[in-house]
């Protein structure tokens, strides 16, 4: 059974970071592209990075040189790490798995985690 786990969410200043942690087990993990998506209330689920399952990223332009994605296959996990913090960042992130070499689209992505809330005050 395929678990996806994310943690590391919560409150923080705008300005401020926060490193989010999706650990994923039942799957031969380096052998999937691993991505965040994050939804906020009213708006539809977008991609916010991907990592392909041999190291390639990619960013949603809000938020290129802000956030770093990064996994360690040793420890089935993926990273992302919340710099420069802005309000319009607070979301649910979610993270998600694909076999093989995925796009940063979430139809492409077959196991989902439940979510942790990033919520930025100003």
């Amino acid at each position: 059974q395929v678990q996806v786990v994310e943690s590391g969410g919560g409150l923080v200043q705008a300005g401020g970071s926060l490193r989010l942690s999706c650990t994923v087990s039942g799957l031969t993990f380096d052998r999937y592209s691993m991505g965040w998506f994050r939804q906020a209330p009213g708006k539809e689920r977008e991609g916010v990075s991907c990592v392909a399952y041999y190291g390639s990223t990619v960013y949603a332009d809000s938020v290129k040189g802000r956030f770093i994605i990064s996994r360690d296959n040793a420890k089935k996990t993926v990273y992302l790490q919340m710099n420069r913090l802005k309000p319009e960042d607070t979301a649910m992130y979610y993270c998600a798995a694909a076999y093989g070499f995925a796009t940063c689209e979430e139809r492409s992505y077959n196991y989902w985690g439940q979510g942790t809330q990033v919520t930025v005050s100003s």
